[in-house]
């Protein structure tokens, strides 16, 4: 007898079940039911197709149902909607969508693959005329022939998930304003957050607006153009708005025949993809599966395993003994030049497990190139691996240039197969310069991982930084001099690595040390310098200061310097114009490309030396790091830069030696920023303190002003803050005085009548008052620090300080003042 198999759904999973049915079979009956027109197309290409990188609309179609019928004897009926299933006489109800005709068709087995559908929460004016989704084909015409027909200038993507970045790259593309807003706090869940900041990062570079930690309050239409009201008040102004905020299984017809699902509504199935129904399966975007790594069950929407599934379901259908073993979610997405890869667990994943950083598990992050860097075009990447105690893979991520595809296929290769750190030293893995390095990153990170897990490098990770007292440590940077000037931890002290075994003496062997280089490797080796010359408690920065200025800049919100710069103007309109700088010198290049930080600057600086005021160095480099590096060197060496950016897979930067004598510039040559100790609570010594930091932030110049003991008095709140203290620190804080306004005067104080008086001499001679010094302190970018230890004895609580101040130890203090020029205690 003749088998029926009827399947519900096309595209990845139900399209390859078809196929694969056929090839094994070609008697079985197979009928395959799509609502929509077409029932195979590569959705994961929609994004190009509007931003026309794929120009020809068809090239989108996987397979159509002629096609089908011609090659694989299908029956495929599109515009059919498949209403109920009849468990009890194993048969479905559909009704086509062309003629309105309902019918009953038969089967002996039924394929589900109904997919998923986006989201489209509650929200107000949601159902405006600008906003789409995107999804499928007819979803793709529809948004590309607005942007053909209305050119909108301003667009917001909603969510930062793949869909949404990409689709925020190929606005872009099309020359629009794009905006992006994500409820959580980065973008692409699957990356953990230190990997995220390099996407931020990206996505900033090429011109888009990130707003994290945001959701959507309501939409307001104002004619073709809509405001989208932030949850923390942003009114955005948007011509073309795209959701993509998530989906949902659509598994309404599992749900209505009573087989068994999930709480978010995935059709649960064994490893067979057999539903609670025997002649049921189910396959795709609306199952869920098993997590291969954690053996838990999950939902993970990706074509790949959607396209196996639906080629297990057809082996089994067909007599073949076949499972399913479980997804491990390897994805991966371009990002402008950037690609971003991962698989397996990641820290997010693994902490909700209750899995503990260093107890559970280790985290290793190493920059690497993506062939040999004397190979012309060798471009950098990020990998970060996650094993557990026995070395066993857990998963891993990857952001870089060129060649992640390549890495990240291997350690999911790795990662199913069970491998384990020391297997990754072991991989033989093909090399020739312009594709490898003879130690493969992939190599690389195996190391890394295995010099962890024997003892031969302990670490800290970037964030736990925020946790460390750093006056208790040593925090060595080993970089050269001039990597330094580009930026450095604060706290730290500087020792190059070539230098640390004639100055290891000025190292204290009680305190633990944390070295740090510019991406790990010369901090572990300067580790290793130490714990062999008696060091006992040493530890290297886990990816370095590259990894540590990304995530701080991420923090920051915007810290870096924009890659693409527009020309710099020389002189101002009534300036008296430079000639001799303004007249054209000799024009020279200068090719870094492959050099690793410092190398670029450090050529770019010998190159410098050798010309003449007014020449002009065009420098290319693969660093991505050289595009910030560059301004920040040129603006510390009194250089100019005219233009910085990207050319094919480059940096570029134009430097002119010198900048016009009209035209003042901060150096390096001598450190010119200034530091006070506020010791004392006086009114008058307060008031000269600021008045102090006022003129010389006026100045140009950085000041710290460190409050310790009584001084900590001139920041209180003046209102009485309830706070949780021991007997003797409610004791000592409730004596002193609460704010600014009650201090009395070192001299004079006349029972608390001279700091009213002195206070109306200053009105009278049109001196500002404390507070208004302090708040120009504050608007001047004047760093106040309170005293964590004086706060502790003192019994004064954070709660209790005025806004804007911020909190350290010495070693803050300290480290502000290998700038300065000048320290003050008051």
């Amino acid at each position: 007898m003749t088998k029926k198999v009827l399947i519900v759904g096309g595209v990845a999973g139900g399209a390859s079940a078809a196929a694969r049915l056929r090839r094994l079979d070609e008697t079985i009956t197979i009928i395959m039911f799509e609502k929509g027109e077409y029932i195979s197309f590569a959705n994961c290409g929609l994004p190009y197709h509007i931003g026309e990188v794929i120009t020809d609309r068809n090239m989108l179609l996987v397979q159509t149902p002629e096609a089908m019928k011609a090659r694989f004897n299908i029956d495929v009926r599109v515009q059919s909607e498949v209403l109920h299933i009849n468990k009890e006489t194993k048969s479905v109800t559909v009704r086509s969508l062309m003629s309105g005709d309902v019918y009953e068709e038969t089967y002996d087995e039924l394929i589900l693959s109904t997919g998923s559908t986006p989201l489209k929460p509650p929200i107000p004016g949601i159902d405006a005329a600008n906003i789409f989704s995107l999804w499928n084909i007819p979803d793709t015409d529809k948004i590309k022939a607005y942007v053909d027909d209305k050119k909108p200038a301003r667009a917001v993507v909603i969510g930062g998930g793949f869909i949404g970045v990409e689709m925020a790259e190929n606005l872009i593309e099309r020359g629009i304003n794009v905006s992006l807003v994500e409820k959580l706090d980065q973008v692409m869940a699957p990356m953990d957050k230190d990997m995220a900041a390099l996407i931020h990062e990206e996505l900033g570079n090429n011109g888009i607006a990130l707003y994290l930690n945001n959701g959507v309050s309501r939409f307001v239409s104002k004619g073709e153009m809509t405001e989208i009201h932030l949850e923390n008040g942003t009114v955005l102004d948007a011509d073309l708005i795209i959701l993509s905020i998530g989906i949902r299984p659509q598994s309404e017809l599992a749900k209505a025949a009573n087989l068994s699902t999930n709480a978010r509504g995935g059709i649960v199935v064994d490893s067979h993809m057999r539903t609670s129904e025997p002649s049921i399966y189910a396959i795709g975007d609306v199952v869920e599966v098993e997590d291969f790594v954690t053996k838990t069950r999950t939902m993970v929407p990706l074509a790949g395993p959607a396209n196996k599934q639906g080629r297990i379901v057809a082996n089994i259908i067909c007599g073949m003994d076949a499972e399913y073993a479980g997804t491990q979610g390897t994805s991966i997405v371009k990002v402008f030049d950037q690609t971003v890869a991962g698989t397996g667990l990641n820290e997010k994943t693994l902490n909700r497990m209750g899995k503990v950083y260093k107890q559970d598990y280790h985290v290793a992050i190493i920059h690497q190139k993506s062939h040999a860097g004397y190979y012309p075009g060798s471009m950098p990447m990020v990998l970060k691996l996650l094993f557990n105690l026995q070395g066993v893979i857990l998963g891993a991520q990857i952001v870089g240039f060129d060649g992640v595809d390549k890495r990240i296929d291997v350690l999911a290769t790795a990662l199913r197969m069970g491998a384990k750190v020391k297997d990754l030293k072991e991989l033989e893995l093909a090399y020739a310069p312009p594709y490898s390095s003879a130690k493969d990153p992939v190599n690389m990170v195996g190391f890394v991982a295995d010099n962890i897990l024997t003892g031969k490098m302990d670490y800290v990770g970037v964030t736990e930084l925020d946790t460390i007292d750093l006056s208790q440590v040593i925090l060595l940077d080993v970089r050269e001099t001039i990597e330094r000037d580009l930026g450095y931890i604060d706290g730290s002290i500087n020792i190059p690595l070539d230098e640390i075994r004639s100055r290891i003496n000025e190292l204290d062997k009680d305190k633990t040390i944390i070295t740090y280089c510019a991406i790990g490797l010369r901090g572990y080796v300067a580790l290793r310098i130490l714990k062999e010359n008696g060091f006992k408690d040493v530890k290297n920065l886990n990816g370095g200061y590259a990894t540590y200025s990304v995530q701080k800049c991420d923090a920051d919100k915007g810290c870096s310097i924009p890659m693409t710069e527009s020309k710099l103007a020389f002189h101002d309109s009534g300036d008296v114009v430079d000639k001799s700088f303004e007249q054209k010198g000799q024009t020279y290049t200068l090719n870094a490309c492959g050099l690793q930080c410092p190398g670029p600057i450090v050529q770019v600086y010998k190159r410098m030396e050798e010309m003449e005021r007014g020449d002009v160095l065009d420098v290319t480099a693969t660093d991505p790091g050289f595009k910030s590096d560059i301004g920040v060197w040129c603006k510390k060496t009194g250089n100019t830069l005219i233009e910085s950016g990207k050319r094919d897979k480059v940096f570029f930067a134009i430097i002119k030696k010198g900048i016009p004598l009209n035209t003042t510039v901060a150096t390096t040559k001598l450190p010119d920023d200034k530091t006070m100790v506020v010791f004392s609570g006086d009114l008058d010594k307060a008031i000269a303190a600021f008045i102090i930091a006022n003129g010389a932030a006026a100045m140009g110049r950085k000041v710290t002003m460190f409050f310790t003991f009584w001084g900590l008095n001139i920041l209180r709140k003046p209102e009485k803050i309830s706070a949780k203290k021991d007997f003797l620190g409610a004791m000592f804080s409730s004596m002193m005085p609460r704010g600014s306004k009650r201090l009395g005067l070192s001299k004079m104080n006349m029972m608390g009548m001279g700091a009213p008086m002195i206070r109306l001499v200053m009105k009278n001679h049109g001196v500002n008052s404390l507070e208004e010094l302090i708040q120009q302190a504050m608007d001047n970018g004047v760093n106040i620090v309170a005293c964590n230890m004086s706060m502790d004895l003192m019994g004064i609580t954070e709660a209790e300080l005025m806004e804007g101040v911020t909190y350290g130890g010495v070693a803050t203090f300290l480290g502000s003042t290998d700038d300065a020029n000048m320290s003050l205690f008051i």
